[in-house]
């Protein structure tokens, strides 16, 4: 028998590469492509010479069935998507299923992914998130599905196409508010990647005058928790008041147990104030 390769390709910089990755696509009999003539630029930028196929979510089961015989002839064979890992967002569940099923050696060769790129750029806090990969196209089954997320506390992590941005802001701000904080990312390691941080409604009405270009990555902040339970308050009051006696400086402070606790500043500010005052 031989082996599959889930093998993760850089997102956009060719320069993004491992050793383990380059050795990998350079010692098997085979690559499976979403595209092959996007895999091209990869394979020709590190002169690897290859046989190439192409797999996608259009591909018959007779595919997957010359690719099972194949591994199971003893060929190596290496799965690539368009771009970052393959299967997050992209074709394959299938054919991994078949190939698990059929007790044949699967091994992952880990690689970039947008969305984790984009939630270490977004500002927003990624200890704990959501990762949706694309909204339906249709609106009413979009609306649908942020109706589902919008009291979600953690932080959301979508993916968009260029052409459907401003329409999925205008649902965002519908179902979640103007105010949400979130952040739009774009071309994520290329020469024009840029990222645009602040409210929905700020977002939107820059990108109504921008028009969004490449792939693009949604950083959506979890809903903010309503905290009225004093000895909570109590609790993240002392917390604030050790961060200062250790040097940290106090606005500073609000912010970080603000983003923490996933609760406006000002409540956080008001109550430490007060409290203070009372003592």
């Amino acid at each position: 028998m031989g082996k599959l390769y889930i093998c993760g390709t850089p997102i956009g910089n060719l320069e993004d590469v491992s050793i383990r990755l380059l050795k990998t696509l350079r010692s098997v009999d085979l690559i499976i492509c979403e595209d092959t003539r996007h895999t091209f630029k990869l394979l020709s930028r590190y002169k690897i010479k290859k046989a190439t196929i192409s797999y996608h979510e259009h591909s018959k089961k007779s595919k997957e069935d010359y690719i099972i015989e194949e591994l199971s002839k003893g060929k190596n064979i290496a799965l690539v998507s368009d771009a970052g890992m393959p299967l997050i967002s992209d074709p394959g569940y299938n054919l991994i299923m078949r190939i698990i099923e059929a007790g044949i050696a699967i091994e992952v060769v880990p690689g970039p992914s947008a969305f984790v790129a984009a939630l270490a750029l977004s500002g927003i806090d990624s200890k704990n998130f959501v990762f949706e990969g694309f909204l339906p196209r249709r609106r009413g089954k979009r609306l649908e599905k942020l109706s589902e997320l919008k009291d979600e506390t953690r932080t959301l992590a979508i993916y968009e196409a260029p052409h459907r941005l401003l329409d999925t802001l205008a649902d965002i701000e519908r179902v979640m508010g103007g105010e949400r904080n979130l952040a739009v990312t774009r071309e994520l390691t290329k020469k024009h990647e840029e990222v645009k941080r602040g409210s929905v409604a700020e977002i939107r009405k820059y990108f109504m005058n921008n028009q969004p270009r490449g792939e693009i990555t949604i950083v959506i902040a979890g809903k903010e928790e309503l905290i009225d339970n004093e000895s909570k308050l109590d609790e993240i009051a002392e917390e604030i008041e050790e961060m200062i006696n250790e040097g940290i400086d106090k606005k500073e402070a609000f912010k970080m147990k603000a983003r923490e606790y996933k609760v406006k500043k000002s409540l956080i500010y008001n109550y430490f104030v007060g409290k203070n005052k009372q003592e």
